[in-house]
């Protein structure tokens, strides 16, 4: 539910910012929209020590995940 303007454009340049800069999941090849694509993973082993974190934005109506540091 959106409040009042300030609100309304908080939402929106939260959700502007997730649409082009995250979004892996959506994006053809998972590219997503202003960044190249991500370089394939071709070790097994590597995929199995894989640590993915998650980030609620927008008060958990979007989701980002990104490998941990």
């Amino acid at each position: 539910m959106i409040w009042n303007q300030r609100h309304l454009l908080y939402a929106l340049r939260e959700f502007e910012d997730f649409y082009n800069s995250h979004r892996p999941h959506q994006g053809i090849a998972n590219a997503r929209p202003l960044q190249p694509l991500p370089a394939p993973i071709g070790d097994p082993e590597q995929i199995t020590r894989l640590d993915i974190r998650k980030r609620d934005r927008l008060g958990g109506i979007l989701h980002e995940y990104e490998h941990a540091a």
